[in-house]
């Protein structure tokens, strides 16, 4: 004789709990995936108010973790680090086609800082607006900088020449037609 809660609930049966008890039905399951050539992840035993992430492996309090109604248990699947680490590389793949190795590689290459100031330390990535490629890693200061110029080469030529000293007044020649200084 065993308690009803060694039994799981199976609303099709009469008395609404499983034929098998819980540990010999997760055998069966557990055999008959194996048969099939899959594998089932051992289950862990967590203490009370804890949860372990699937990506770290690691067991951690409920604190450490988000809330989500939608999963059975209210908390995100995911502990806070990893779930963020997740949001990251999917963004970058998403966004730009850059996986996290060659974000790094990217990285590593620039040896950290921006290419532009190269005091920085580089953060956004930079990419063509029309095209999508990525061009480099930037400080946040350079990266809205190109946006403000919106990428045109004679715009920046120009804003380089007015702080280098050289004057920037465009002459006259005809109505809408004005002479730039070279």
């Amino acid at each position: 004789m065993l308690p009803r809660t060694a039994f799981a609930s199976n609303k099709a049966m009469r008395d609404g709990l499983q034929a098998y008890r819980r540990g010999c039905s997760a055998e069966y399951y557990r055999q008959r995936q194996e048969a099939k050539g899959k594998t089932v992840r051992v289950k862990v035993p967590v203490p009370e108010g804890h949860k372990r992430c699937p990506q770290c492996a690691e067991i951690k309090p409920y604190a450490d973790w988000e809330r989500n109604r939608s999963s059975p248990d209210g908390w995100a699947s995911y502990c806070r680090e990893c779930r963020a680490q997740r949001n990251r590389d999917s963004y970058y793949r998403r966004k730009y086609g850059l996986t996290q190795t060659e974000l790094e590689t990217l990285l590593e290459q620039q040896r950290g800082i921006c290419v532009i100031c190269l005091a920085a330390p580089a953060e956004h990535v930079d990419h063509d607006h029309e095209t999508g490629r990525v061009r480099g890693v930037l400080c946040f200061s350079c990266n809205a900088a190109l946006g403000q110029f919106k990428d045109r080469p004679d715009a920046m030529r120009r804003a380089a020449a007015y702080v280098e000293g050289i004057v920037w007044k465009p002459t006259l020649v005809a109505p809408g037609v004005y002479l730039l200084p070279s």
